[in-house]
């Protein structure tokens, strides 16, 4: 089990919320409603029910943090070890061995209180003692505010902690404070340690991790440690020591030689040896770092000597590393993932599990047949064969030559063609056609389209200049200017051709509104712009016509409407209605025109389909309702057979006739609170 394992668990309460969401959940999950005249196993029935829930409630909240908190004893080893250090087991085990009584306290208050319920007389000695029952579990939570408090804290402690499996490939990062231990794991991981120049920047586990040979490592950066007894360490460096006495893994000991951290190389050196059992059983690396300062041959020779007798020791390496100019970084990296793949493997191999996997692996060993010796045979043309020399001249060009002719990676797009297989080579820099609904685009391609274009634009804009798309407005607006320049007296031309540009500004502006304003109004019917016969002959004079045979047709069409519109009066006050008038009207309407002092004939109506509305229809002679029935009491019988055959509107959405309504908004028997037992005269 990681330590990720341990993040789920749930927060915990205090102890008032704890007591709110037990009671209030007692509130809404039970019934609230009893009386004093049910029956007494009713009543007690009531609040046992009461009694239990709340203590099924408690029982419940309290297992599930029981459960939730890891128990010590069934947890790996550096976990155990960890939470140790980090909580203090005894007072982790206190926590959790008081709320697992409180559990058991509420228990037995419970079954103790429903024992007395069930001899309660009354409905007030049961809710008594239902009272009493809740108010002692109350008081047992509350007397768990400090357990619940230590172990919400925990909790959020522990949420925060790396996530660290104690049983993957480990490279474990430990010595003196300030040695570059955390800018080592920024550099071969992607952890973002606090690198600071200052002692115990780190003060708790930090976990990276890297791929090494397609697996994955986990890197995990220690806290400075200090050379003193184990009893006067405390919790920083204690969770550095935890991690390396239970953590298989390759033990990276970081040493400055240029004494930069603070200490010594002799103290140094003392610490190495101080913890040297706890790196019993795993490969130990002896990291020499800031070699960018100072190197191990740069040593005086009383602290060479101390270094050397540390490399001598068995199964410890050395290797100088600066993470500054990042010289040798990779190859620690390499050579302690190496070491403890080797350890691993030879771990496994002296375990007792390798022994099943022995037995059925059989390797073949062959057998020679004579003395002869039979070295292996290699062509003297390939001996011969010289190597890629880039200053050979008649090297042979790779494509990664080309490449890097060409602009390099990025720039460089290999030719796909040049290794089709063609009858004739010259075929492979041919375009390749673009087909689609199974026809060649280049077919439909026109080389000239560039200069046609151009053509066409050249004679579009002669016409244009010659007047070819001038309507006759444009025309008799350039007219109307020409003839008011020239009635003009300008003083010079340029002030001429500004009024004139003016002027056609002006008119083109009003002629776009006029239009834009026309575009969302209604049709105006073609009655509105009729004028009188007097104006039309005054305009015909003017403009130098003859208006007497136009009067003389105007005026003989003025007396046929004025006849027709007779007719029609009469028809309409005799009730009669003539067929043949609509046709008439439609023949003669579009010609007749208003004569001075006459007014406008009465037209008439018409709806959308076209058809003539009258002003007064015709009444009908007989009721229909009354037909076939022989007088009003006859009728008055019909109504009611009808009025009970058919069901009437459903005005006020009622169910049926039990369906009624409560005029009195405010009911008293709903208002006047609770009659006692016994009163039933008002019923």
């Amino acid at each position: 089990m990681s330590t990720s394992g341990l993040k789920a668990i749930s927060p915990v309460p205090t102890a008032a919320d704890f007591l709110d969401i037990v009671l209030s959940r007692t509130q809404r999950k039970t019934p609230t409603v009893i009386h004093k005249n049910f029956k007494i196993s009713r009543i007690r029935g009531f609040y046992m029910r009461k009694v239990k829930f709340t203590q099924d409630s408690f029982d419940e909240k309290l297992g599930a943090i029981l459960s939730e908190f890891p128990m010590l004893d069934d947890l790996h080893p550096f976990l155990a070890s960890l939470m140790n250090v980090l909580y203090d087991k005894n007072h982790y085990k206190l926590a959790l061995g008081q709320l697992r009584t409180a559990r058991h306290l509420i228990d037995h208050i419970a079954k103790d209180y429903v024992r007395l319920l069930k001899f309660g007389d009354s409905l007030y000695r049961c809710k008594q003692l239902k009272t009493a029952a809740l108010g002692r579990m109350a008081t047992v939570m509350r007397r768990q505010k400090d357990p619940l408090a230590y172990l919400e804290q925990v909790r959020q402690h522990i949420s925060r902690l790396p996530a660290i499996d104690p049983n993957t490939r480990t490279l474990l990062i430990c010595g003196y404070p300030n040695v570059g231990k955390s800018s080592f794991i920024n550099k071969v991981t992607r952890a973002d340690v606090d690198v600071q120049p200052y002692a115990f920047t780190t003060k708790s586990l930090f976990v990276g991790h890297l791929d090494y040979k397609y697996l994955r490592w986990q890197v995990i950066d220690t806290p400075g440690v200090l050379d003193h007894p184990l009893e006067e360490m405390n919790t920083i460096e204690m969770q550095s020591i935890t991690a390396l006495a239970h953590l298989k893994s390759c033990i990276l000991y970081f040493m400055d030689l240029s004494e930069q951290c603070g200490f010594t190389v002799e103290a140094q050196c003392k610490l190495f040896h101080s913890i040297k059992p706890l790196f019993s059983g795993k490969p130990t690396i002896l990291v020499i770092n800031k070699i960018d300062v100072t190197r191990l041959e740069d040593l005086s020779p009383d602290n060479m000597a101390l270094v050397q007798e540390i490399i001598d020791k068995e199964d410890v390496q050395c290797v100088q590393v600066s993470c500054y100019s990042e010289e040798g970084v990779m190859q620690l990296k390499n050579t302690a993932c190496d070491a403890l793949l080797a350890h691993r493997v030879e771990t496994k191999l002296k375990g007792s599990k390798v022994n099943s996997i022995v037995n059925r692996v059989h390797v073949s060993v062959p057998t020679p047949r004579d003395d002869i010796e039979r070295p292996p045979f290699i062509p003297d043309v390939v001996k011969e064969k010289r190597k890629n020399d880039e200053n050979e001249p008649d090297k042979k060009k790779l494509l990664r030559d080309v490449e890097a002719d060409q602009g390099g990676p990025g720039v460089y797009s290999i030719n796909l063609k040049s290794n089709y297989l063609l009858a004739n080579p010259e075929w492979k820099v041919d375009t390749m056609p673009e087909i689609m609904d199974g026809k060649n685009i280049a077919d439909f391609i026109d080389p000239d389209i560039a200069e046609k274009l151009e053509a066409l634009e050249r004679e579009e804009a002669q016409l244009e200049a010659e007047g070819y798309y001038d309507t006759d407005e444009d025309m008799a607006r350039d007219f109307y200017l020409f003839m008011f320049f020239q009635a003009s007296d300008f003083d010079s031309e340029d002030e001429r051709e500004t009024i004139a540009m003016q002027k056609s500004l002006e008119h083109k502006i009003q002629s776009q509104s006029i239009k834009k304003a026309q575009k969302n109004q209604a049709r105006l019917p073609r009655t509105a712009g009729l004028r009188t016969l007097s104006e039309l002959t005054t305009s015909l004079k003017k403009a130098g016509y003859d208006p007497s045979s136009i009067q003389q047709r105007a005026e003989m069409l003025a007396k046929v409407q004025r006849a027709k519109r007779k007719r029609s009066e009469a028809d309409t006050d005799a009730g009669m209605e003539v067929d043949n008038e609509g046709e008439i009207e439609s023949d003669q309407e579009g010609h007749w025109m208003d004569v001075d002092d006459e007014e406008t004939p009465n037209k008439r109506a018409k709806g959308n389909s076209g058809a003539v509305i009258m002003k007064n229809p015709r009444a009908p002679q007989s009721n229909r309702q009354l037909a076939g029935l022989r007088d009003e009491q006859q009728v008055s019988k019909a109504v009611k057979l009808r009025n009970l055959g058919q069901r009437r509107r459903n005005m006020l959405a009622k169910a049926g006739e039990s369906d009624r309504a409560i005029r009195v908004k405010m009911p008293k028997h709903l208002f006047a609170g609770k009659r006692k037992a016994g009163k039933t005269d008002r019923r």
